[in-house]
């Protein structure tokens, strides 16, 4: 990892200069404040010269005292008096969690950003920041590589908290409609790395990795420190419009084998989905079917908008997969759910395994009934 180039660091003083009355710098508001991603935005912001107050959104307290605290739910219309002064709401408050329930799920998140898109514009803001992720691109097998970040928006509901990203796109695609005056600015990383659980890093949880047969896996990271500092950017109005963020170029299925020394196990397209979908169907696991099309097909994107702007990904792909490698370590996780110590959890598990185990068992026994015949 690379430090920013001074030079780099000096144009982007430059390109926010006079933009802000009297020379200051913006009042932004962080939802989701005092956890994870918005944890670690409050802080980066709290600590710069270019801002001039934090505005610290969630339902409990976080750890950063310069930051002016406020403790409610986003779904709350109160929100709008909070947000008042404000000029930028980075919105972060979403539940990604596996382990949630999908209606539970979508509820929160769509009725979050609901209220925040409109609190914000009644209170006068004129800039939200919307996080979303890559994966609305979709993972299809006719995808360009890299996609360009004006791509169509291909994905369907049926992966992880998906369909929640795309209505929360929508929802900011008609917010400037409803709201004169309110700019929205997406950013879309690609897989996240660093403190984060998916089922995107739990797929290097598992002792082998699954390789759906005539697949073309491709792989693209973004460290959770890269994520910030773009966020920071669209906070700071250095660029705008809906960005994707994420090292540079990507890396084959073949290479992330190498580097994580960890083998494949390869099945057939419909033993493999129709394994997982049973899966998931009876509570096995927690991710549908549909997260492994995003093990399958690519999904790669440009970054050239930030780019364009000045930022770089201090991490490469072969640093965060490392960094993840190292973060997992002592994990287990076989067909997305993860195997506790405890024998309640191992043996709640360990139907994913039979069944895996067994799905490859009969892959093997078609193969030979085949030769024989």
């Amino acid at each position: 990892m690379s430090s920013p180039d001074p030079q780099v660091r000096a144009a982007r003083n430059r390109s926010t200069a006079g933009r802000w009355p009297e020379g200051r710098g913006p009042v932004v508001a962080v939802t989701g404040a005092a956890t994870g991603v918005g944890d670690l935005l409050t802080r980066r912001l709290a600590a710069s010269d270019e801002i001039k107050q934090v505005i610290a959104i969630d339902e409990r307290r976080g750890e950063v005292p310069e930051a002016h605290w406020h403790i409610l739910d986003v779904r709350d219309p109160a929100i709008a008096e909070k947000l008042r002064g404000a000029d930028v709401v980075v919105h972060l408050a979403l539940d990604l969690d596996l382990e949630t329930d999908s209606a539970a799920r979508t509820a929160y998140n769509v009725r979050g950003t609901q209220t925040v898109l409109t609190a914000a514009a009644a209170a006068g803001v004129h800039r939200v920041v919307l996080c979303t992720s890559a994966m609305v691109y979709g993972a299809l097998p006719d995808n360009d590589i890299p996609l360009s970040e004006d791509a169509e928006l291909r994905a369907t509901a049926e992966a992880t908290g998906v369909g929640d990203l795309l209505e929360i796109e929508r929802l900011g695609r008609r917010a400037p409609r409803a709201h004169p005056g309110l700019n929205v600015t997406v950013v879309r990383p690609a897989v996240l790395v660093g403190g984060t659980d998916t089922a995107l890093t739990r797929y290097f949880e598992s002792p082998r990795l699954l390789v759906v047969a005539g697949s073309r896996p491709t792989w693209q990271f973004c460290h959770v420190e890269d994520l910030v500092s773009a966020l920071e950017y669209a906070a700071l109005e250095k660029v705008e419009g809906e960005l994707a963020v994420g090292c540079d170029g990507w890396l084959e299925q073949e290479e992330v084998e190498e580097l994580s020394g960890i083998r494949r196990m390869e099945l057939p397209s419909a033993v493999a989905l129709g394994a997982a979908a049973r899966l998931h169907r009876i509570g096995l696991t927690p991710s549908p079917a549909g997260d492994l099309a995003y093990t399958m097909h690519p999904w790669v994107v440009s970054v050239s908008r930030l780019h364009d702007a000045g930022w770089r990904p201090r991490w490469t792909n072969e640093e965060v997969l490392t960094a993840l490698l190292e973060e997992v370590e002592g994990r287990h996780t076989v067909a997305g759910r993860r195997l506790g110590r405890k024998d309640a959890t191992a043996a709640g598990a360990a139907g994913a395994t039979v069944a895996l185990l067994g799905t490859a068992a009969l892959v093997r026994r078609a193969r030979k009934a085949r030769r024989r015949i």
